[in-house]
């Protein structure tokens, strides 16, 4: 189960200026769902970029506070600024015990000290970078752990191979999915290509220089 974040917040007025809001460091944000009525609050700025720093923002669940009350939500929505790309606004879905959601989890890789592959100079080719999930709330995961441990160049990675509570369920479920395999390395092809470049470089400078003394003697000849 994912951890749950407390967040202090302010309650807000609907008649507040949402721009002032923001020039204070502040940003707009509703609570909403479970059949009760939404609630407008204004969230530190700072705060939240922090946790949007961090992977899986909307599998996380947070624990809002505002005067006196408290919620447990998850983040259904946010809007950026279309020219400056920063937060104008926050959208919590409120959840209870029973609640099933529909939440993307992010993969993460483990013992790739260990991939026999990447010992090689293979490299993990990345499919998916999250999985989108069925799940109850409290058995919302923080992340799918991927072992890498024994792999070799070429093997794939699907989502049987992932372990997974049997409540949570993965959206895509008519096929095994691939999300990630070990492909070959990429870098000998580079050097190939570098040393066939030096060798007609290199072959090059021999025929000007060639040329050149020929030219040379033909212009000797020429004199006498």
């Amino acid at each position: 189960m994912s951890e749950i974040i407390e967040i202090i917040a302010e309650k807000r007025e609907k008649s507040a200026n949402s721009n002032e809001i923001r020039n204070n460091g502040m940003i707009p944000a509703v609570v909403y769902g479970e059949k009760k009525d939404p609630i407008l609050i204004s969230l530190n700025r700072k705060m939240i970029k922090k946790e949007l720093e961090q992977p899986g923002f909307f599998s996380k669940q947070f624990e809002i506070k505002v005067e006196g009350s408290s919620h447990r939500v998850l983040p259904k929505d946010l809007q950026l600024h279309p020219v400056k790309e920063t937060i104008v606004h926050l959208d919590f879905l409120r959840i209870g015990e029973n609640t099933k959601v529909t939440v993307s989890i992010p993969v993460k890789f483990i013992n790739e000290n260990l991939c026999e592959g990447l010992k090689q100079g293979g490299v993990i080719n990345i499919v998916r970078h999250e999985i989108e999930v069925r799940s109850p709330v409290n058995k919302i995961p923080q992340a799918f752990n991927v072992n890498l441990e024994g792999l070799n160049i070429g093997d794939s990675i699907h989502i049987s191979s992932i372990e997974i509570d049997e409540e949570v369920k993965p959206v895509v479920s008519d096929r095994d999915f691939t999300i990630a395999t070990i492909a070959p390395p990429t870098v000998i092809a580079v050097e190939e290509t570098t040393e066939t470049q030096t060798e007609e470089e290199t072959s090059g400078e021999e025929t000007s220089t060639e040329e050149k003394k020929e030219e040379e003697g033909t212009e000797k000849k020429e004199k006498e």
